[in-house]
């Protein structure tokens, strides 16, 4: 009997090890970034013990790095009952609050965590200060507050380190994050991710040099630490936005680095979404739309694959697939739809309603997406201006001015964007150039007094912008406003003239010298025939041989 104890005995701490070794495994997997090896190895230890609320909380974790906030919440409440770890759940919930906005709750979440915690424990206020600095809310602040109350009770603990550098880091204290990095290395070298954090610091600082050769030591130490990869993949992505004769070279780099990534994490739907996001910042829309449709024989219902379908049918030219992708998205009411889910939409069916030889084919096509356009404006004024000057400037090239006066009216909306006043101009001349066609029977009148206000918008906010005075006159010319007419091509002259005999012997100006002269002239002739013959010699001072001119002078004696 009693040798049959001591073996059930030795079987239990068996099995105890076994355990704990497969939370380690859990926790490697988490911090390796494979996030689907992590789930299946948690799974297997709630399965074999229901009662491990500590598994249960970091599988929740799990689901809410992959924002399955539902499937997060079961684990939490199957932690709580729990006969081990229970009390990390309400930590769980906590985080949960926070991305809520509701601090208060997750304060008492906090609270509950923390009751009759021993003086040593430190476990609790370690993921209560990963809580404030990953919430989808943040306050690193308060979660520096917590983890310092670990690090008084631990101050060597390489886990506290780590998650207060993060928290410094978050808080843009870059030498205490530098600090906190290196002790917590420094104390745990097994602790790789402290040191690629402080190649994260250099990225963040601009020294890609020196970030790219601190996560060379990294790969050097285990050549098969996948997030290691993804930092190299943003390195080389921000320094070619930051070096653009290098930026095809460092795109390659970042994107070859990223495929490394997965490779060395998983392929699982949510890798995959990492993936397109990154895609997305780097403007890859041809792989993009490959990695979708992958999604898809993954997934055919999760409502991000039909945005990313959207987005990069869209910049591909695939405009059926992008209507049909987002329309969908969007009628789903329990999608969250953003400003660029509408943008993208609106373009597509622009897009759509042109032909390839820039020939409006569907007027009531381009009006939906002229709505759809406007509706994300209204979501979001201040980050869509510079997509609707690109498009605006696509359809001024065609010639489509009606249309892309429609498209400028929206972007000069925002007086803040960095475009306003180039807007205003494009503006301007695509309400002129739609009324000088030659179908045009009669002007539209409000139309061009909405151009004239557009140019005066560019004079007030740059008054040397020469041709803002020219098609300003032309403006005022159609609408048969003589004294204005004449007004703006002489400021139109006086600018020129102010800049210097190089700009005024330039072939384009003294063409615009001579269109200012010709029509001033003849805009005095019924009215004052000295100051139309004026005019007309100032013609002749640069070109002795304008017929116009000469026969004009001849007319007025």
């Amino acid at each position: 009997m009693n040798k049959i104890k001591v073996l059930s005995i030795a079987l239990l701490a068996t099995v105890s090890v076994s355990r704990a070794q497969d939370i380690n495994q859990a926790k490697s997997a988490i911090d390796a970034e494979q996030f689907e090896k992590a789930k299946s190895i948690l799974k297997s230890i709630i399965n074999a013990k229901p009662s491990n609320g500590t598994a249960a909380f970091y599988l929740g974790n799990v689901y809410m790095i992959q924002n399955s906030i539902d499937s997060a919440k079961i684990y939490y409440q199957k932690g709580l009952a729990g006969s081990e770890g229970a009390r990390l759940n309400n930590i769980g919930f906590g985080l949960i609050d926070l991305d809520k906005g509701d601090e208060a709750a997750a304060e008492q979440n906090f609270a509950l965590a923390t009751k009759d915690l021993k003086k040593k424990d430190i476990e609790e206020y370690l993921f209560i200060g990963r809580a404030y600095t990953y919430s989808l809310k943040p306050n690193y602040k308060k979660a520096i507050e917590v983890l310092n109350k670990a690090k008084l009770i631990n101050p060597l603990d390489a886990q506290v380190n780590l998650a207060l550098g993060n928290a410094y880091f978050g808080d843009k204290n870059q030498n205490e994050a530098y600090s906190a990095y290196r002790i917590a290395y420094a104390n745990d070298n097994t602790l790789i991710r402290a040191k690629m954090q402080l190649g994260v610091l250099l990225k963040g600082a601009k020294a890609y040099t020196e970030a790219i050769k601190a996560f060379d030591e990294v790969v050097a130490i285990n050549p098969n630490y996948g997030p290691v990869y993804r930092e190299f993949a943003e390195t080389y992505y921000l320094w070619g936005r930051n070096e653009p004769a290098k930026y095809r070279a460092y795109i390659d780099k970042a994107l070859t680095n990223y495929e490394k990534y997965l490779s060395l994490t998983d392929y699982s739907l949510n890798s995959r979404m990492r993936h397109a996001d990154f895609l997305i910042l780097a403007g890859e829309y041809k792989a993009l739309e490959i990695e979708a449709n992958k999604m898809v024989e993954l997934d055919k219902v999760n409502p991000r694959i039909l945005r990313y379908l959207g987005l990069s049918a869209y910049q591909n030219g695939n405009y059926d697939v992008a209507i049909s992708s987002l329309e969908n998205f969007i009628s789903n009411p329990t999608n969250r739809v953003i400003a660029v889910d509408y943008l993208n939409l609106g373009f597509s069916k622009m897009k759509k309603s042109i032909s390839a030889e820039g020939v409006l084919t569907d007027s009531a096509l381009f009006e939906k997406g002229l709505s759809d356009v406007k509706k994300a404006n209204d979501m979001d004024p201040v980050n869509l201006s510079n997509g609707f000057s690109e498009f605006g400037k696509k359809l001024y090239e065609q010639k489509l001015y009606k249309q892309a006066a429609a498209i400028y009216e929206i972007a000069v909306s925002n007086k803040e964007s960095k475009s306003y006043v180039l807007d205003n101009f494009y503006l301007g001349n695509s309400l002129y150039f739609d009324n000088t066609r030659k179908d045009v029977i009669k002007p539209d009148v409000a139309a061009l007094q909405r151009a004239d206000l557009a140019f005066a918008t560019v004079i007030e906010a740059s008054p040397k912008t020469q041709d803002a005075y020219i098609y300003r006159a032309r403006t005022n010319s159609l609408l048969e406003n003589d004294a204005l007419t004449i007004k703006y091509y002489d400021e139109y002259v006086n600018v020129v003239t102010a800049k210097g005999p190089e700009e005024l012997a330039k072939p384009a100006v003294i063409k615009k010298l001579i269109e200012s002269y010709n029509t001033s002239a003849a805009s005095y002739a019924n009215t004052d025939k000295v100051k139309a013959k004026e005019y007309f010699n100032k013609t002749l001072a640069i070109d002795p041989t304008n017929q116009y001119a000469l026969e004009s002078l001849k007319s007025l004696k």
